[in-house]
């Protein structure tokens, strides 16, 4: 993705100025900031943002945690990648942190080499989003065309249930990230259906076995949730 903005907000100089270096030297424009209120301001500003990395504890008015749910409620930045980095590692934290709004989780210490690979998932993941003229949705011998609400493996058409189908769809609308339970339920909640944690394991289950020898790109992370293979 070409002119890519990136926003980086953390308050430890030496890290910031190294992700600021390695990303600038993939081609992306970089703005550093050491707190959510510095952020906050770049914004106010009218600056253009396509991906965020944002480090989870600031100093300042705001947490990352609170500064990103702040960009989720605003409308020009509820869909704009959000790569959060923290020392924090258990799996209630990077809960937390995906519940919030992030997209992807780096615990510290991390590689940068690993952090431009995250951030390159994410860039091909909001392409694709982009394309909102886009019908197909290729991956290996798995089609799906959206606008029929139609999955075929191997030439052969799936019969889906319609949360089944919304479940792939949203997986497969961004390759790579890890999508948790509660963020299942508040993307494919409508009016006549009613969806649980524990219902989404169950459609899940379906949803694979549905799709037989390409099953296996919808991929467990244990304690968190689930994400589409990214074999790009």
């Amino acid at each position: 993705m070409k002119n890519t903005h990136i926003l980086v907000v953390e308050d430890e100089q030496d890290i910031r100025d190294l992700i600021s270096f390695q990303m600038k030297s993939e081609g992306h424009q970089v703005t550093a900031v050491e707190s959510a209120d510095k952020a906050v301001s770049v914004l106010e500003r009218g600056e253009k943002i396509d991906l965020f990395i944002i480090d989870w504890m600031l100093p300042g008015s705001m947490n990352g945690l609170e500064f990103t749910k702040k960009l989720r409620s605003h409308k020009s930045y509820m869909s704009s990648p959000v790569i959060m980095i923290t020392a924090l590692t258990q799996p209630d934290n990077i809960v937390s942190g995906l519940d919030a709004g992030a997209d992807d989780y780096i615990t510290k210490p991390f590689d940068l080499t690993v952090l431009q690979a995250r951030v390159r998932v994410q860039l091909r993941g909001l392409e694709l989003s982009q394309k909102t003229a886009e019908d197909k949705l290729i991956f290996g011998n798995l089609l799906i065309e959206v606008s029929k609400c139609r999955v075929l493996v191997q030439k052969e058409e799936v019969t889906l249930t319609s949360t089944e189908f919304k479940i792939l769809l949203l997986l497969a609308q961004k390759p790579g990230h890890v999508f948790t339970r509660d963020q299942f339920i508040s993307n494919i909640q409508g009016d006549n259906v009613f969806v649980t944690g524990r219902t989404i394991d169950t459609h899940i289950a379906g949803l694979r076995k549905k799709l037989g020898e390409e099953a296996n790109v919808i991929e467990t992370i244990r304690g968190i949730g689930y994400r589409f293979k990214d074999e790009s």
